[in-house]
């Protein structure tokens, strides 16, 4: 069964990623984005699959670049109003079998007709706006920085996409819970766990077999961390596990873009942490294997991306409840699920790892084997699903192959 899908996202995200699978699976697939088309190009889309708003992409980046927070928080409802109507008028010129479209940004086309002809599953790359933004003002409280949050127009825009949408797809357990305390019916809800290049990002065997023997070593443990270096990412309580642990256990890799916020605090932490800077993602997969441990202490995360590389990679995972933990490892097994600001329970474990070599190297050889991590090909046979579960397919009245 070929199915037309629209997908409305500004940037990239992982619609690049949905989008590429969807197609070599036969779907009709277009993308209606605010990068260029030579850049989405780039990341593998034909371009006769790219619909591209460049003037946005150029005003966006003209506003970023002036780094004028009165000038960025003006810039956000004309930006999100002007790619909306966008998107809107585009879908409208077109039938489709189901519209994927972005939070934030699908405000202005789920109040068009053309959503009433097709079932319209909003993405939401976070959890509920309403926690993530209570949890950022914590975060904000606790370290005493001012942090990038939902605004309160932002707040009320997303609620009444939330509202209008047919289905709302989220990335993880957490988000799906966190809907559902929010009011959000269960039922109106899907969960769409995100994919890696499994093969670019697989540990071989010889490079396992060099991580357990630098485990049974008794050398410090090489503990990796990769994304950006923020507070939401929860940097303070990382700061503070690096501090903690003595440089005869654990040493410290870090891969990412330091944010403003988070430069003094990158600055007092001197040797202890060794800062790669952003890598680009062909070089990625050797950085996790110069790893024996994965951390990711985030404060809110939908899914957290690098989850899945770090899992692909066979490494023990130590992350916090408020992300894809849960979805792609299990607890105890292939790495451990913490309390978010819980600095003391991520030095204990890794404390634990530094005194039971041998537990840790049957952890790093249960992760190699269970293989957790999906590739984009089943992501998008999830998604094709989805669209099932919301009506864009009544198999009894469609002919065609059944959807795998």
């Amino acid at each position: 069964m070929t199915l037309r899908i629209a997908i409305v996202v500004q940037g990239r995200f992982h619609a690049f990623d949905l989008a590429r699978a969807l197609l070599q699976r036969g779907h009709h697939v277009t993308v209606f984005t605010n990068y260029p088309r030579s850049v989405a190009v780039r990341f593998g889309l034909p371009a006769s699959a790219v619909r591209s708003y460049v003037g946005h992409f150029v005003a966006e980046r003209a506003v970023g670049a002036a780094a004028w927070p009165t000038l960025s928080r003006g810039w956000e409802p004309i930006s999100h109003q002007a790619f909306g109507r966008w998107a809107a008028r585009q879908l409208a010129r077109e039938s489709w079998d189901v519209i994927h479209c972005w939070s934030g940004v699908s405000d202005e086309l789920l109040r068009m007709p053309i959503a009433e002809r097709a079932p319209t599953l909003l993405m939401r790359g976070s959890s509920h706006i309403g926690l993530q933004r209570r949890l950022l003002d914590e975060e904000s409280v606790r370290v005493a920085a001012e942090l990038d949050r939902p605004s309160d127009w932002m707040i009320e825009r997303e609620t009444r996409e939330y509202e209008q949408a047919s289905r709302i797809v989220v990335l993880s357990q957490f988000a799906f819970d966190s809907f559902v305390d929010e009011g959000v019916a269960a039922d109106r809800l899907a969960v769409l766990p995100l994919g890696v290049d499994v093969q670019a990002f697989r540990a071989s065997d010889d490079a396992i077999e060099e991580r357990c023997r630098r485990i049974r070593s008794g050398e410090p443990l090489t503990v990796v961390y990769a994304g950006s270096i923020s507070f939401r990412k929860g940097f303070w309580d990382l700061a503070e596990v690096i501090r903690r642990l003595p440089a005869t256990q654990c040493r410290f890799r870090i891969a990412g873009m330091v944010l403003p916020e988070c430069q003094a605090l990158v600055a007092s932490l001197g040797s202890r942490v060794e800062m790669v800077g952003p890598l680009p993602q062909a070089d990625l997969p050797a950085f996790y294997r110069s790893g024996d441990v994965f951390v990711f202490p985030t404060i809110e995360d939908g899914f957290g991306l690098v989850l899945t590389q770090a899992n692909a990679s066979g490494l023990p995972i130590l992350a916090t409840t408020n992300c894809a933990a849960r979805d792609l490892f299990r607890d105890g097994e292939e790495g451990w699920i913490l309390p978010i600001r819980d600095a003391g329970a991520f030095v204990d474990r890794l404390s634990w790892c530094h005194h039971h070599r041998d537990a840790l190297e049957a952890v790093v050889r249960s992760t190699t084997r269970s293989k957790r991590a999906s590739d984009w090909n089943a992501v998008a046979a999830d998604f094709e699903r989805i669209c099932l579960d919301a009506g864009a397919l009544d198999m009894t009245h469609r002919s065609g192959h059944q959807i795998a």
